[in-house]
């Protein structure tokens, strides 16, 4: 609308003054041509202004905008500022501004030349580099847009390669030593199982401690790895501490906090509640979360102090987040305040710039960012400056011009530092107050001024449109431009002025709303995309956990029950001891690549590959297996997703069941396949060792999968494939696993 705004208000002067209507033509034809040029080339996002067709384009636009000047003369002085919007946005910034400075001159010199009244070039000339700074932001800011926009999956796809990386450091550090330990030790006690039966014995009972060790290293690495919700333990805490009637005040302010100081605070929040559950005879609880200046604190407070000074005693899960919360940089503290309350206070610190993958990114942006937000007040003051000039143009008394000035500094002081700034809220009672001032200063001086009165209501009527509300927002615009109109016809103006200044305010009011609403949107396009960035990072740690729980939880539970199965048979079957050790290096080996393929993100799994391999450890755990395969073809995602059922369904076995008899079924159903594994290991309380529970006697239409099991993660993988996981105890008293995935 500005663009083409300029363009209507070209011909509008140009027609009416043609000699004759072969140069009305001629004007009108040249001003659609820059308005095409314009509009349908430099102002769209997706077109490549290094290529040569922009380069041609630039050409045919300067000679558009300065061959007609001497058969038109003044009537088209103005054109040049497309060239001047054009090179800033095309040239690099070596070339751009020196060519911006030669064609201001140029025009400059082509109102002096055809002119020659000193304060309407100066007039002219601002005018026209307002214009031209107007048609590069506005081009700028939407590219800009457009790019950030296009970005983020760039972004969030850097941000996870980085994750990755760092996981990989993890686990070499964690695992790998680990396991290459286990698998030198069953090389060693190969070696000596024909020397001496007791050293191989002692070296298979290191092994064995080793495997064991390490699964609670990836068990704690895995749990270290999940993001916690603040808001989701919040609401949690609030329905937990309101259903043991307790009064509960929630207030939540953190803003936007890195990931580990989210899940540290959800955390602490965690801990408090289920301290004050647990040991308080608590009636009132404060939970408050705010972030001021650089940290964040949270707060929770109750009036049970007796008993919470209990939970402070040594081996209490309190003591332990100072030390959790200090290697975060932060502090916490729990004690009884002046008021008698119990109170739990923890500050973390907030860098003022989120560190992420995308730090790189936003420093390479910066120069362009900057430059807009440079350009922005300039082109405001080029606004300003030419109120000026156009006041000295209608009065020379000292204190008018003082007033104008005045007010006009006053005016673009409150929009650079309260409208421009992207953090100033909208819709709030300050803002409207500050537009009650801005408009103030802009009408006030009109009774002592009366028709030598200027100012800049550009800035009103385009400010006024970004914070009201649209439909106040354009009437209000509207009204303001009617208002303009009457005070320039009531002052005097002839009526080639009145279109003139009426047809400006329009444009500058809609130049100020486009700047504030594309930087804003700048602004809020860059903060996503760090969010994005910080959402990918935390989505592909949670599936590291998944991985790592998944891939690794067998194997090393597997490797821990063969070394004791292997040391109980050295002395009574060495042949089979040997078969079990050669077993344990198969796993070892199929871990290390495990942790690899963690790492990289490769996870694609053998399913007959892990069949072989839980068949082997069902029997060596002494377990009655049968087995029922399909022997057709599935696509490779479905494969992957069968494998990690079965090696976290017998993972689950092992670990929490007393088991006998264990049966796993393949089979094809309708639209996909289902795998089943039922066991006899329930316990007293009618289930298994696992977090899965369902009710008894409905089968396995129902279960509740608790956050965070093994069981839990399988749900997740299944229903990303479309799938359905269901887990519970059947009429018979066995547990059932049971996955259907679309094949």
């Amino acid at each position: 609308m500005v663009v083409t705004g300029f363009g209507v208000v070209g011909v509008a002067n140009l027609v009416p003054n043609s000699v004759d209507p072969l140069h009305a033509v001629y004007g009108v034809l040249g001003i659609i041509g820059l308005l095409a040029i314009q509009l349908l080339w430099f102002c769209r996002p997706s077109a490549k202004l290094d290529s040569p067709t922009s380069r041609v384009l630039l050409v045919v636009v300067i000679l558009l905008a300065y061959l007609p000047i001497p058969a038109f003369g003044l009537l088209w002085a103005d054109m040049p500022d497309f060239v001047g919007g054009a090179v800033l946005l095309m040239l690099p910034s070596r070339y751009a501004w020196p060519a911006f400075a030669v064609v201001c001159a140029t025009i400059a010199w082509t109102y002096a030349a055809y002119d020659g009244d000193p304060l309407n070039t100066i007039y002219s000339t601002f005018a026209s580099i307002f214009y031209c700074l107007v048609f590069y932001q506005l081009a700028r800011l939407s590219r800009m847009v457009n790019d950030l926009h296009q970005a983020r999956t760039e972004l969030a796809q850097r941000a996870v390669a980085e994750q990755r990386l760092a996981f990989a450091r993890d686990l070499h550090d964690l695992l790998g030593l680990s396991l290459s330990e286990i698998a030198l030790k069953g090389e060693l006690v190969h070696h000596l199982m024909r020397k001496s039966a007791d050293l191989a014995k002692t070296e298979l009972a290191a092994m064995t401690a080793t495997a064991q060790r390490t699964l609670s290293d990836v068990r704690a690495v895995s749990h270290g790895y999940r993001e916690l919700s603040l808001e989701k333990e919040s609401r949690t805490a609030e329905s937990l501490l309101a259903a043991s009637e307790i009064a509960v005040q929630v207030h939540l302010d953190s803003g936007v906090l890195p990931v580990q100081a989210r899940t540290m605070l959800a955390k602490v929040l965690r801990e408090g509640v289920t301290n004050v559950l647990r040991y308080s005879e608590v009636e009132h609880c404060d939970i408050d979360v705010r972030q001021l200046d650089d940290k964040v604190v949270l707060e929770i407070v109750n009036d049970g102090v007796a008993a919470d000074e209990a939970a402070l005693e040594p081996g209490s899960r309190l003591t332990k987040l100072p030390a959790e919360v200090a290697a975060l940089g932060g502090t916490a503290t729990a004690e009884a305040d002046a008021n008698g309350r119990f109170r739990l206070r923890v500050e973390l610190p907030v860098p003022t710039c989120l560190e992420g993958p995308s730090a790189g990114q936003d420093h390479a942006d910066q120069p362009e960012s900057t430059l807009i937000r440079w350009l922005m007040p300039v082109t405001m003051s080029v606004m300003g400056v030419g109120a000026t000039v156009h006041v000295l143009q209608l009065t020379t008394e000292a204190w008018q011009v003082a007033l104008v000035v005045g007010t006009v500094v006053a005016l673009l002081a409150l929009q650079f530092s309260y409208f421009n700034r992207p953090t100033t809220p909208l819709r709030s009672a300050q803002t409207y107050g500050m537009l009650l001032v801005q408009a103030c200063l802009i009408y006030l001086p009109l009774l002592p001024l009366k028709q030598n009165w200027v100012s800049v209501p550009g800035l009103l009527i385009g400010t006024a449109l970004l914070i009201l509300p649209p439909f106040a927002g354009w009437p209000f615009f509207a009204l303001n431009v009617a208002v303009y109109a009457w005070i320039q016809h009531a002052a005097g103006a002839s009526n080639y002025s009145l279109i003139f200044y009426t047809a400006a305010t329009v444009m500058t009011g809609l130049t100020v709303f486009g700047l504030l609403w594309l930087v804003r949107l700048l602004t809020e396009l860059d903060h996503t995309r760090r969010r994005l960035a910080q959402m990918a990072i935390a989505e592909e740690r949670l599936r590291f956990a998944r991985d790592l729980h998944d891939l690794l939880g067998m194997s090393l539970s597997a490797i821990a029950l063969k070394s004791e199965l292997t040391s109980r048979m050295l002395s009574v079957d060495r042949d089979r001891a040997a078969v079990e050790l050669a077993e344990i290096l198969g796993l070892t080996r199929q871990a290390l690549s495990d942790v690899r393929s963690v790492a990289s993100g490769y996870r694609e799994l053998s399913l007959d590959s892990e069949s072989r391999t839980v068949r082997s450890v069902l029997a060596a755990a002494d377990v009655r297996v049968r087995m029922e395969t399909l022997s057709e073809e599935l696509p490779s995602p479905v494969l992957t997703v069968l494998a990690v059922v079965l090696r976290e369904g017998v993972t689950n076995v092992l670990r929490h069941s007393n088991v006998e008899s264990c049966e796993i079924a393949m089979r094809r159903v309708d639209g996909g396949v289902s795998l089943e594994i039922v066991n006899d290991g329930v316990n007293g309380n009618g289930r298994t060792g696992t977090s899965v529970a369902a009710p008894q006697g409905n089968g396995s239409k129902s279960s509740r999968l608790s956050p965070g099991s093994g069981i839990g993660n399988l749900s997740h993988r299944v229903a990303d494939l479309g799938g359905e996981l269901t887990a519970g105890v059947e009429p018979d008293g066995r547990f059932r696993l049971r996955a259907i995935v679309p094949a």
